[in-house]
Order: C-alpha cells, then structure tokens, then sequence
C-alpha cells in the first residue's frame, strides 16, 4: 500500500507544481478564468491560440489581437492612449466603430462619462481603467464620450490622467447637429409620454431671438467650449474630424485620425458600404458581412421653418468664424 500511496503523492505534487507555473506565467490569461464574463472569456482565449507565424486574431465578438508561434501576448485593460471628447449628435459612434476596423484599434463598448460624472469621477482612475477593454502593448486604447467636450472641468481631468493623450473632436454643421440633437431628445421625452415641444418653441424665444438657454443651442457654439481645450492641450494633440464629409466620404477622414495616431494605413475604402435603405455609410468585414450602427441612428429630423433656420444662421456665423480661426480651418458651414 505504500507505493501506491508514494505514486499518488508524487502525481498531486506534479501536478501542482505544473498549474502553478502556468497560472504564473499566464497570469493576465489563464488566471481566474472561472471568474470572467463570457465576452472577457472569448476576448482572452485569443491569445492561447497556436500558430507558425504572427498574423491577426479575432474572435466572434469582434476582438484583434496579435499570435506569434506558441508564445503568449500578454493583455491588459489600459488607460485611452486617445479619447474622442464629442461632439454630441456630431458622428461619435460612427467614427468609433470606424476606428474599431484597424486591427491596432480596441474600443469601449460603452460611453463610460468618468471625467464629466462626479460620482463616477470618485471612483478613481482604478475603476476607469476597468471599464476599458483588454488590449496588447501595440494597440491604441479609445473611450469616447461627447458630453466632455461641454464639461468644463473635463480638460482638466484628463490633462491630469495623461498629459499626452490624444483627443478627437468631431464637428458638423452648428444647425444640423442641433436638429439633431432636439430630434433625439424630442423622441426619449416621447418614449415617456411627455409633451414634446415644437423645434421653433425650444429654440426660439418669444421675441424670435435664440434661445440660448437651451442645452443643445449652446452645444453648437464650438468655439465657446473649444477655448478651455486649447487653454490645457496643445493643438497638435487634438485632431478635428469632419463629421459632415464622414457621412458622405468617411474613407479620407478615418485616414486623418490613422496618420494622427500614428497608426499604419490599414483601413481602405473596400472597408465601407454605403447602405441606400439606411441612408449612411456602414462597415464592411471580411469583404461580405455588413455591419451598421443601430436603428437609433439616422431617425428622421423635422421639418424646419426656413426662416428659423435662416435665423439660427445668421446666430452661429460669429462663432463659426471664430472657430475656423481657432482650428486653422474653414468648415463651409452655411451662413444664411
């Protein structure tokens, strides 16, 4: 009876021995596996996939990562290298998921709001960077959340969590986003069975000036929040993307923000696929599958009064001015 004893000692030792090892060299993997989500599961078992030579990996929910031979790439949840800080209703989500196609790009699924939040702010730059996603030493970590932009305390914030983080600004046409942004609010307040006001009575008032009073007026006014950016940042770590050339001909300007970040030109125009019934560009995979961004996405906007139109104009022309001279560019915003 000893040497079984002995044999069966000797097995549990080894065997040990062995899954201690592995959970020490794999501690960013391996380790606590039984404790993940199943999306983290799928994310991490990219990196234990075997092959001869380094090509992309890419799991079914949509995760890049790099496998070279038998080696393991050790991933890790890491602060943005680069946040695209709005504009709200200016084409963030779709130039995120356009990013995402660069397979040295990994994104938040999720708008987090940690530097315009208090509360979340509380929580610390810990629980932050929990909520990015798992990425490789090469990849470009990117959160976005338009409502920093309008924060006044969100430059600041950043500033102090990465002073060489690099920020995306995407802007459209003042009074085009504005409708926008009534269009979405109009229909949440819908949804909630309460009364929706007209666009001509939130944006005007009785006098027939603009109201400036309302949120979404004051979001358009680029150049009143892009000062305090410019006051913390320097202007080459802030890129300004053309939103309304995005919707039209988004394949030049995601090659802008390749080249600002620094990154290879891997995207091409073959990766987007303008989609008549939706009346936007989506993304295209592998050639075949079609991606689009949800049906929250291009809602019809309302008929507007051209002579409000006209008025709201005449209203951001000031401001346009001087954000071209901020920005070193001329949008062509309309005028009158």
């Amino acid at each position: 009876m000893k040497y079984p004893f002995v044999l069966f000692t000797f097995a549990f030792l080894a065997s040990f021995c062995f899954f201690y090892h592995f959970v020490i060299r794999y501690e960013n993997g391996f380790k606590s596996t039984f404790c993940r989500s199943n999306t983290e599961i799928e994310e991490l078992s990219a990196v234990f996939r075997n092959s001869r030579e380094e090509s992309d990996v890419n799991t079914a929910n949509g995760f890049k990562g790099k496998r070279k031979g038998g080696h393991v790439y050790r991933i890790h949840r890491r602060l943005p290298q680069c946040i695209i800080i709005g504009v709200r209703k200016g084409g963030t989500r779709a130039l995120l998921e356009f990013l995402n196609i660069h397979p040295s790009v990994q994104k938040a699924s999720d708008e987090v709001h940690f530097f315009d939040d208090d509360s979340k702010y509380e929580l610390g730059l810990e629980w932050y960077r929990r909520q990015m996603p798992y990425s490789f030493p090469e990849q470009v970590t990117i959160e976005k959340s338009p409502a920093y932009f309008v924060t006044e305390s969100a430059p600041y914030r950043i500033h102090a969590m990465n002073s060489s983080v690099k920020l995306l600004l995407i802007v459209r046409d003042p009074v085009t986003r504005l409708i926008s942004d009534y269009a979405q609010l109009a229909e949440n307040k819908a949804k909630k069975e309460r009364r929706v006001a007209t666009f001509e009575q939130v944006v005007l008032l009785a006098d027939g000036s603009v109201n400036t009073n309302y949120k979404p007026v004051r979001t358009s006014i680029y150049s009143l929040y892009y000062t305090r950016w410019i006051q913390v940042f320097p202007g080459h770590q802030i890129h300004i993307v053309d939103g309304d050339r995005l919707v039209y001909d988004p394949f030049p300007e995601v090659q802008r923000v390749e080249r600002f970040l620094g990154l290879p030109h891997r995207i091409s125009r073959e990766n987007f696929s303008y989609n008549a019934t939706k009346g936007f560009y989506c993304v295209k995979l592998n050639g075949t599958v079609e991606k689009c961004l949800n049906e929250s996405k291009g809602r019809p906007h309302p008929d507007v009064d051209p002579v409000v139109v006209q008025t709201l104009r005449r209203f951001y022309s000031p401001f346009n001015r001087k954000f071209y001279k901020m920005v070193k560019k001329d949008f062509g915003w309309p005028e009158f």
